[in-house]
């Protein structure tokens, strides 16, 4: 029971940095029916430029405790990749707007490795340790562990998550958000500017993305430039499970994938007779993202749409 509570834990933090992640996915779906595959090259350059403003800081002699250090250099990673979100929208996905859906397809991968590309060439192709800043103060838990370090992860995640609903739902910009997601046209007819709600969509998305990308180097203790990959497929699997275009099922989807990736894995093992160890835990994303499309490609929480004649 220990072994499967302490599963539960790991899946708990992994999934709420999933949801994190996929919470951008999402909005982008929502509003454009896009699938912005260059989002989790954006977690990357998170991790990337704030382990990079972290060693600058540091060098610069200034003592300052670490997780004040960390704070500094997400501040530092935060607004850079907003600006590319905005960037890549203005650039590569709004000339795109009405051309057929293949085109905006090719042009977010084709983004995705440009970013990991331009990635590889300023930090070069090696894993880079993530500074031990964070506390890891270890806490028994029915005879799991959990770290403070993880319990710093799921809890601020959760706030992100619902800081993030409560503006949707609440503020002026959400509402005109939830008005072009609806109907473009009979927005921009009351008045929103669509240009600017999309733009602050995908900026709105790759601030979280930083935010998600120092938790994933965080937890793991490095970063690379082409990590972006692997965690954005599963972000985005999470999203789909979920209901893609749903931020609540994009939370759920990013939790439940967690819970399912690290509980399987923990017993991949056992139940294939040691042929399969835990490294192969990555299989359980794309299963349940095969099961989901093939019996309800609208995900968890998604609405099934009719077909319009």
């Amino acid at each position: 029971m220990d072994i499967f509570i302490q599963q539960l834990i790991n899946g708990l933090v992994v999934g709420s940095i999933y949801a994190l992640i996929a919470l951008g996915y999402t909005m982008v779906y929502g509003i454009l029916q896009l699938i912005n595959f260059a989002h989790g090259e954006i977690v990357m350059m998170g991790a990337m430029i704030t382990i990079s403003a972290i060693s600058v800081i540091s060098a610069s002699g200034i003592g300052l405790p670490g997780p004040v250090l960390v704070v500094g250099g997400l501040l530092v990673a935060i607004p850079i990749t907003m600006l590319i979100g905005f960037i890549i929208e203005r650039v590569a996905y709004r000339p795109l707007r009405k051309a057929p859906r293949l085109a905006p397809l090719i042009t977010a991968i084709g983004i995705s490795i440009v970013l990991q590309q331009v990635a590889v060439l300023i930090w070069k192709n090696n894993p880079r340790s993530f500074p031990d800043l964070l506390p890891h103060e270890p806490h028994n838990f029915f005879g799991a562990v959990i770290t403070d370090l993880q319990i710093v992860i799921v809890a601020l995640a959760i706030l992100i998550m619902l800081g993030l609903l409560v503006m949707v739902e609440k503020t002026k910009l959400g509402r005109a958000m939830r008005a072009v997601s609806m109907n473009q046209a009979v927005a921009s007819l009351m008045g929103v500017n669509i240009n600017y709600v999309i733009s602050m969509t995908f900026v709105i998305g790759s601030g979280l993305g930083a935010v998600a990308g120092v938790m994933v180097g965080a937890n793991y203790g490095l970063a690379y430039p082409t990590m972006g990959f692997m965690i954005g497929l599963k972000a985005f699997t999470a999203a789909v499970l979920g209901g893609i275009g749903n931020l609540g099922g994009a939370v759920a989807g990013g939790i439940l994938l967690g819970i399912i990736e690290s509980v399987g894995a923990g017993y991949l093992g056992p139940l294939t007779g040691g042929v399969l160890g835990s490294h192969y835990q990555d299989i359980f994303a794309f299963m349940v993202l095969i099961l989901v499309l093939v019996f309800r490609p609208s995900g968890l929480l998604g609405e099934r749409v009719a077909e319009r004649a």
